[in-house]
């Protein structure tokens, strides 16, 4: 081996000349086993001939596109439909057997970008997110350019079946080619990736999200393994999943005051419940701004978030259908007085027609169903007369 070998191998690994690279290395191999020494000449042809190689491998300080992330810790409840899809793309990687391309679609919220957290989390693998800000240019050609030094990246990771990498919101340079409203700069850049998506190294998993499929470009949804449809939740769904995030913030916050069957009850009054991302915000946050020296403060804050008032009409709140003591909860006022309050105003449920006429007389006799004492008109008289002072 001359020094020329040396020159030239270091060159074409800072070139990433990946062909190159090889060639040289093929070239030494030859030269020692021209000199006689077999055992490393067959070494270097065994190492060149198993994957990857002496293949200039790309580290985490050298990437260009690509930005680190954490695993998901937290918990992740999903609809039984998309759990059992996660759980099948898991065993897919686990396999190694070539479905290495994956794409969740679903509205904002759904859970998608978390699940692919939770997917490293489980495989023990490090995540790695394309930085959609470092490849779009506004410099014609050069978004399609950077996006193939992207793909030439990624195929040179180093351990590539140690990571997943994961497009967020692929749909920001994979647009529909044939939609006349599309830019050609754009429709050049979905064409790279196509291009990219097509040389692949198979041990490299990618995991890409969108809230636009219905505007996603047909070619290139083709190129992946499975698709995952994040808008499969119901209303029922949701309400445990609020549940379960609820619980999961009491424990976190060290919160003891529970009361689950108020809080399903306040999110009965919410038609349509937001998505899991945003119920996980909102009931953050009225934990958060609660005073945990009052029980189930934050049961206020979460009513005026999932029903759009303050709970401070007591009436309103009975016809709701709280009871006496989740009313005292939700307005602060003790219960007694709830019910003196509810019951001044004469509006108790299924009381006589004769009795509700007595709410202008404040008749608290009739309205708690006791019978008025008779008056004794000769007693009346008697008094009377005591009390006036002649002259």
């Amino acid at each position: 081996m001359k020094k020329k070998n040396v020159i030239n191998l270091i060159r074409y690994y800072a070139e990433k000349n990946d062909p190159a690279f090889r060639e040289e290395a093929y070239e030494i191999a030859r030269d020692f086993d021209a000199s006689g020494d077999f055992q490393l000449s067959e070494y270097i042809m065994a190492l060149m001939s198993s994957a990857n190689a002496f293949v200039p491998q790309m580290h985490e300080d050298q990437m260009t596109f690509f930005r680190k992330i954490a695993p998901s810790h937290d918990s992740l409840p999903l609809p039984t439909p998309i759990e059992k899809d996660i759980i099948g793309i898991i065993n897919a990687i686990q396999r190694n057997m070539g479905i290495n391309k994956f794409l969740f679609q679903g509205a904002p919220g759904t859970g998608k970008t978390e699940s692919v957290r939770q997917i490293a989390r489980i495989l023990e693998r490090d995540l790695f997110c394309v930085d959609f800000d470092t490849i779009i240019d506004s410099k014609l050609g050069q978004t399609q350019k950077n996006i193939a030094a992207l793909f030439d990246e990624l195929n040179h990771f180093a351990h590539p079946e140690k990571i997943l990498v994961l497009f967020d919101e692929i749909d920001a340079i994979a647009l529909d080619r044939t939609n006349s409203h599309d830019l050609r700069e754009m429709g050049r850049a979905t064409s790279a990736i196509l291009k990219g998506f097509d040389n692949l190294n198979e041990q490299i998993t990618i995991i890409a999200t969108t809230n636009l499929f219905k505007h996603f470009d047909k070619a290139l949804s083709r190129r992946f393994d499975s698709i995952v449809d994040f808008n499969r939740y119901t209303q029922e769904d949701l309400q445990e999943i609020a549940e379960s995030i609820l619980n999961s913030f009491l424990t976190k916050f060290k919160i003891a005051g529970r009361n689950p069957r108020l809080f399903r009850r306040i999110l009965g009054l919410n038609k349509k419940l937001p998505y899991p991302a945003d119920l996980r915000k909102i009931i953050k946050a009225d934990i958060t701004f609660s005073d945990a020296t009052i029980e189930c403060d934050y049961l206020k804050n979460i009513y005026k978030s999932f029903v759009g008032s303050t709970p401070d009409d007591l009436h309103k709140l009975q016809t709701q259908g709280f009871t006496v003591r989740e009313i005292e909860i939700l307005s602060g006022i003790s219960k007694s007085q709830v019910s003196r309050i509810l019951n001044g105003d004469g509006q108790i449920k299924n009381a006589p027609k004769e009795h509700q006429k007595c709410r202008s007389l404040n008749a608290t006799n009739l309205l708690f169903h006791k019978p008025q004492k008779k008056i004794n008109l000769a007693e009346v008289y008697r008094k009377a007369e005591e009390e006036i002072v002649w002259e």
